[in-house]
């Protein structure tokens, strides 16, 4: 197996081949025991021929996550009127596939619509507010979701709450409730709380498993914690590290996964960035590899093509594991290395 050092030196003499693999990104994780590699994708660049060949290659993945069209303001844009078009086309070429679908998100602060946060609300009527549209969301897609992102980012750096129109007026009771009115709706499907910078443990991650242990309280289901894993190049926590943030959810009887990873590179990526984002990529498969309840890995998009870093990190991108030309990088090696695949 080619080791991260031999990797390192393989790039730096121009001597790594590319693309050459003895196994696909999703074959790789599903023989070493997790349920899926994926990636998530978006409707407009469902267009793009040779983009879509690739996100129909299961042997690099097995999951799609519907980027944005799940969202309440692409599927709830005025009250009660619902649009699940742009969602059907994801979830439909995946189901074409045989690939998983994570379905994302139900209740989240941003890309709501003007109805929803500037009403003039009380508890009860935005609980009835979030309930039709849980409700009708989610059993619109009953048993075509193998997971839903029930409650997006609810908490600040800092593990405080996040202020949002939920909060604001129903209180932290609305987390426990969009999972109760989400299990309602279908039984089967997981599931779960997604945030960013969980990774490094601390007060935000602390305040992850107060929200994981506030929904058992109240009686309502939760089956696991996204870790999206959005990181410059150089942050990642090695594997050990991560792997230990991961087990402190699992302890708590929920699964876990790596829902939105990229690593994003100052531009122009230089051949050492690309060496340490082979390595950092790396590292996070390695961790969820080796905790028993993390369950698969997706990508935030497969391409810099079409990746989100440029639009809101100025100066920087590069992050995804194939270039803008649906090029292999050396990340991708270093996934599958990570995975307990072998590059050729």
């Amino acid at each position: 197996m080619l080791q991260f050092l031999s990797l390192a030196t393989a790039l730096a003499a121009g001597t790594l081949p590319h693309p050459a693999s003895a196994a696909g990104l999703n074959e790789a994780a599903t023989a070493i025991g997790l349920e899926y590699f994926g990636t998530a994708t978006d409707n407009p660049e469902l267009t793009d021929v040779p983009y879509v060949a690739q996100l129909n290659n299961t042997a690099d993945f097995g999951q799609i996550t519907v980027g944005n069209s799940q969202k309440w303001d692409a599927t709830e844009p005025t009250q009660n009127t619902f649009s699940f078009a742009d969602g059907d086309a994801v979830v439909s070429l995946a189901e074409g596939n045989d690939q998983l679908v994570r379905c994302h998100t139900l209740v989240w602060y941003n890309q709501l619509p003007n109805w929803v946060t500037s009403g003039n609300w009380t508890n009860a009527t935005l609980t009835a507010v979030m309930e039709n549209h849980i409700t009708k969301v989610v059993s619109h897609y009953k048993g075509r979701c193998h997971h839903w992102d029930v409650v997006n980012e609810a908490l600040n750096e800092d593990g405080t709450y996040r202020d949002n129109i939920f909060l604001s007026t129903i209180g932290p009771s609305y987390i426990p409730l969009a999972f109760s009115f989400a299990a309602a709706a279908d039984p089967d499907a997981k599931l779960y709380y997604n945030d960013y910078n969980l990774e490094y443990g601390g007060d935000k991650a602390t305040a992850a498993l107060d929200i994981v242990a506030a929904v058992q309280d109240a009686g309502a289901k939760i089956d696991g914690v996204g870790f999206q894993a959005h990181f410059e190049v150089g942050t990642v926590p090695d594997s050990a590290s991560l792997a230990t943030i991961l087990t402190s959810f699992t302890d708590l009887g929920v699964e876990v996964a790596i829902t939105e990873a990229d690593i994003r590179i100052e531009l122009p990526a230089t051949e050492e960035a690309l060496v340490q984002q082979a390595e950092d990529f790396g590292a996070l498969a390695e961790a969820c590899v080796g905790v028993e309840g993390c369950v698969g890995f997706t990508i935030w998009d497969y391409t810099d093509r079409y990746s989100w870093v440029p639009g809101v990190f100025p100066g920087f991108g590069a992050a995804l594991p194939w270039d803008e030309d649906l090029v292999e990088k050396p990340a991708y090696d270093g996934l599958l290395e990570g995975l307990g695949g072998e590059a050729e």
